[in-house]
């Protein structure tokens, strides 16, 4: 299965619509977006292209194919525009030898475990910096922001292909950070 994960859209439209196009080129066969897709919160900045109403009109298309989680700019309002769930604080995907635990962060970070198993992947948003890293038995892995990168970090999304997560820069493609989640 490949998949392709972006986190803290923020209501950035250049973002959505590159994001779009990657998902587009790249076979992935869902989107997972990470939380924080519409707002841009009170301690950010607001991102380049901000333009909430157009990114509602960018992602319904792509409903079918969007697996989603709450994040901590989320809300009801922003629900009745979507036309696919955001509202989950959590989600799962079952892959063959590992399960993936989506969160966005704010509420279970690698500083706030849920129940995991051994060989598990924590992925998760929030910090806005890239991660991709096996932390005792647990792999740890986030995209980093799409629309507001942190830490010195250029903007980037993730994909997971045959057991490899991978982080990678929006505009450039360069792998930022990369980790095997082995059987």
């Amino acid at each position: 299965m490949k998949l392709m994960f972006a986190s803290d859209i923020h209501g950035s439209l250049p973002a959505t619509e590159r994001v779009l196009s990657l998902f587009a080129q790249s076979g992935a066969q869902w989107l997972i977006i990470l939380g924080d897709v519409l707002n841009h919160g009170p301690r950010n900045a607001l991102p380049e292209g901000y333009d909430p109403a157009q990114v509602v009109e960018k992602l319904n298309p792509y409903a079918s194919r969007i697996i989603a989680v709450r994040g901590n700019c989320d809300s009801e309002v922003d629900q009745m525009l979507l036309h696919f769930p955001i509202t989950a604080p959590w989600q799962q995907v079952l892959l063959e030898q590992h399960r993936l635990f989506l969160t966005h962060g704010h509420l279970f970070s690698p500083d706030n475990l849920p129940a995991l198993a051994a060989g598990d992947v924590l992925v998760y948003g929030h910090t806005h910096i890239p991660v991709a890293e096996k932390r005792g038995e647990i792999y740890h892995f986030n995209p980093g922001s799409v629309s507001i990168p942190k830490g010195g970090y250029p903007a980037s999304y993730g994909m997971l292909e045959g057991n490899t997560l991978s982080v990678i820069a929006l505009n450039d493609q360069q792998v930022i950070a990369q980790v095997a989640i082995n059987p």
